[in-house]
């Protein structure tokens, strides 16, 4: 932005065609209202509850007690 009386550059400039000054102020209000507009708050990560990977069964211990050990919590 620029400070008081500085003559700045230009932030929207017709390429083409003729605009009226109605059609200027309409497109100088929607920009800036875009530009004021809150941003939107990031997405919560998501719950890992449901999640297909806890389905997934651990490989069988192998060994003595090998049945014993695959109820242990891991």
């Amino acid at each position: 932005m620029s400070s008081g009386d500085e003559p700045g550059r230009p932030v929207l400039r017709l390429v083409r065609g003729s605009a009226t000054p109605e059609e200027i102020a309409a497109l100088v209000a929607v920009v800036t209202a875009a530009a004021r507009a809150p941003q939107p708050e990031p997405a919560a990560p998501a719950s890992q509850w449901a999640s297909p990977w806890r389905q997934v069964r651990r490989p069988l211990q192998v060994g003595p007690a090998g049945w014993w050990a695959s109820t242990l919590p891991r």
